[in-house]
């Protein structure tokens, strides 16, 4: 059975379980297992390279310990723990321990403590859940090259399924819009810059950077530039679940300790909270846009940048406290974002004269169907050098715009002409 076609018939076992509740909770259930299942398997990887490495688990929290299947006295593979025992260990011992993992001993405790710490099993049925682990272990082995690829496109197969994704402006970048606006930005390995998505969701955009960055590399190239890359990329995501698939999407591309992906609000943190040490080379982002923050969030922003609108407030972030002098960034952003009033005419103003705006891409309005079909644009600009001789210097003097058309033969994209 393939992997794609195992995913389904997970989903399928979930179904007949009265505690899983709609995509979102088989979605969030299946992605904290195959976390751990990743994980033990790059775990045997690093136990191999270093014999004296030492797991952030508890013993008996470990996959291989409880959930891997192991042959029995007839050579058939059995699981290590009973139906009716699995879920009081999961929801008592495993469950617990990890959230309490000490984050202060080392950066993998506090990368598991950050993915479990609002991760929750919603199966109830012991017999269920163990036919789901029995499933994952037929299928998943992450030391099959084949397999570690194949996962990507089951998480994509998962996103598609997750209908809800599109609530207030929140959806998932198709991979051309990701690889297209990496490359367009093209961040160097040899000059180590640095790479943020400031609401990074499942890490579409990192995980293109990443493969960007490594494609750099050449036989010259040492194995600082390997390394160089886990500490290059940086994201944040405020939500559990994305923030939960982002950091095992990063176990799947090779960085072993993601956490460089943090588990909080960005807009929530506060406007003098960011130092020059969190400006980095290169912004590359699709903020959500037409939601609105809880009251209290941004209050700290500048009178003239205050306001609500989340795809604003990550703009004037961006300006002002993420790209470093000469840092290139790429955003993609609703239609009419430069023609707005009040606190949309201030960013179009300090976008325009603080940076330089040199291209816009617009898109049709499919490209981000089924979530959404509001149309959209990719913005590209410099963040200017800044000149203090009192006067108003615009950064800005020339604008290319580009239009995306539809390939004859299409009136819109869809999950099935993409």
């Amino acid at each position: 059975m393939n992997l794609s076609s195992t995913i389904k018939s997970i989903q399928d076992i979930m179904r007949k379980d009265d505690g899983v509740d709609g995509d979102a909770q088989r979605l969030g259930q299946l992605t904290w297992m195959l976390f751990l299942k990743v994980f033990d398997q790059r775990e045997e990887e690093w136990e191999d390279d270093n014999p004296k490495y030492r797991s952030p688990l508890p013993e008996r929290m470990r996959w291989r310990n409880w959930a891997a299947y192991v042959a029995g006295p007839d050579g058939k593979k059995k699981p290590q723990i009973a139906a009716s025992e699995v879920n009081s260990f999961v929801n008592n011992e495993l469950f617990p321990n990890l959230k309490d993992l000490d984050a202060n001993a080392g950066p993998q405790h506090k990368v598991i403590r950050s993915v479990f710490e609002d991760a929750n099993n919603y199966m109830k049925s012991g017999t269920q859940l163990l036919a789901v682990i029995e499933k994952l272990e037929e299928v998943i082995n992450f030391h099959d090259f084949k397999t570690r690829a194949n996962l990507g496109d089951v998480y994509e197969q998962l996103l598609n399924d997750l209908r809800g994704a599109g609530n207030a402006g929140e959806f998932y970048t198709p991979r051309a819009i990701t690889q297209f606006m990496i490359d367009r930005v093209n961040p160097s390995l040899a000059k180590r810059e640095a790479v943020m998505d400031p609401a990074c969701g499942t890490g579409g955009f990192l995980t293109a950077a990443i493969d960007h960055l490594r494609n750099q590399i050449t036989v010259s190239s040492s194995a600082e530039d390997q390394r160089a890359i886990e500490e290059l990329i940086r994201g944040i995501e405020k939500k559990q679940l994305p923030h939960l698939l982002c950091t095992t999407n990063m176990l799947l591309h090779g960085i072993d300790v993601p956490s460089q992906i943090e588990h909080k609000n960005t807009l929530g943190i506060g406007w003098n909270e960011w130092s020059a040490h969190s400006k980095v080379d290169c912004v590359i982002t699709n903020p959500p846009f037409g939601g609105y923050e809880d009251d209290g969030v941004g209050s700290d922003y500048p009178a003239d940048l205050r306001t609500r609108e989340t795809a604003d407030m990550f703009m004037a972030l961006i300006i002002k406290k993420l790209l470093k002098d000469n840092g290139r960034a790429a955003v993609v952003l609703p239609d009419g974002f430069l023609f707005g009033e009040g606190t949309k005419a201030t960013l179009k103003r300090l976008l325009l004269r603080d940076c330089k705006l040199h291209t816009i891409v617009r898109l049709p309005k499919g490209v981000f169907a089924p979530y959404t079909t509001i149309k959209t644009n990719l913005l590209f600009f410099t963040k200017g050098a800044t000149v203090d001789d009192g006067k108003e210097h615009f950064h800005t003097d020339t604008i290319w715009y580009y239009a995306h058309p539809y390939p004859s033969g299409y009136k819109s994209y869809s999950k099935t002409k993409p």
